[in-house]
């Protein structure tokens, strides 16, 4: 008889791509918007590459060519680095998992990226904002709560899509944030936030809403369910256009604006990334970069040597 050739993979019927969304979803815990992202970088390459049957085949060489296509199509390096760390993730996957042997990323070095530094408010800036909400709206006086959510917090715009009535500790003047990879962090709220969540309250008890969305916090008053993301970001936009506010900012901005806050009060970085919920010291560092920027700015304007002397010599 021939021999066989050796199969390595031994999990059973599903393909490599979906024991990959399992593993992505069930022990990374990673939201879905994020597994999709990882599933269609990786889409995009078995497109380049042949197909998906020879995913488990590919080689340094067409990794790198696919990469190379990338510089040519005229793609960011972040963007360029985003799909080198999902095939990174893929081929260790399959690795560990048993599907290939080698992992063909472990010799492709990441392209450089520039660090391009988060567009951040002034405190001004977010009282103007939240001075230019209508309370004569029936959302009005949500949007003010939303907006010192945001901003007193730190919070992204998912958790404040998803936070609830049992994540708030008002008397302790903390709340329960859940957030990526369903990772739970405990983060003070202001008295100011807290007065704004309990005028709020008095409306949204007014609200009939849908059942099974009772304990969300932030509600629809017109679909009487909880809010989205995209919802969020429409009213961020048209507020900042309201309050004359020129930067290019999204709900993310409140949360820059927080931790490069606590950091020029004299907040430990680290109680920043507690804060913040990154898993990595290296994320947050980013605010360092800013604060960096803004002592640099300062120095410039105003240190004598910079200053130009209309006294010449003569």
């Amino acid at each position: 008889m021939p021999n066989k050739k050796k199969v390595i993979n031994t999990k059973g019927a599903k393909s490599p791509m979906a024991r990959y969304r399992a593993y992505l979803q069930l022990e990374k815990s990673l939201s879905p918007n994020t597994v999709e992202a990882y599933l269609s970088d990786i889409d995009k390459f078995a497109q380049f590459n042949g197909g998906h049957e020879r995913l488990t085949k590919a080689t340094v060489a067409e990794i790198r060519e696919f990469l190379a296509t990338l510089v040519e199509a005229g793609i960011n390096p972040r963007s360029q680095a985003r799909f080198l760390s999902s095939l990174r993730s893929f081929y260790g996957f399959l690795k560990l998992d048993g599907y290939t042997e080698e992992d063909p990323t472990e010799l492709i070095k990441s392209p450089k990226t520039t660090m391009r530094l988060p567009e951040v408010l002034t405190l001004q800036e977010i009282d103007d904002m939240i001075n230019a909400i209508d309370l004569s709206k029936a959302e009005g006086q949500r949007n003010r709560a939303m907006i010192e959510m945001l901003y007193s917090c730190g919070l992204r715009v998912s958790e404040l899509c998803g936070l609830k009535k049992s994540d708030l500790y008002l008397e302790e003047q903390f709340i329960r944030v859940t957030g990526k990879g369903d990772k739970q962090r405990l983060v003070p709220i202001s008295g100011r936030a807290i007065a704004e969540l309990e005028f709020y309250f008095a409306e949204r008890n007014k609200i009939a809403i849908k059942p099974g969305y009772e304990d969300y916090v932030f509600i629809s008053a017109r679909l009487k369910k909880p809010l989205s993301r995209i919802m969020v970001f429409h009213f961020i936009k048209e507020l900042a256009a309201t309050a004359g506010i020129k930067k290019t900012i999204s709900p993310h901005t409140f949360r820059h604006s927080f931790a490069t806050h606590l950091l020029e009060g004299g907040a430990n970085l680290r109680v920043i990334q507690a804060m913040l919920g990154h898993e990595s010291i290296s994320t947050t560092e980013i605010y360092t970069h800013i604060d960096r920027t803004r002592l640099r700015e300062e120095i410039i304007m105003h240190h004598p040597r910079n200053i130009k002397n209309t006294n010449k010599r003569v």
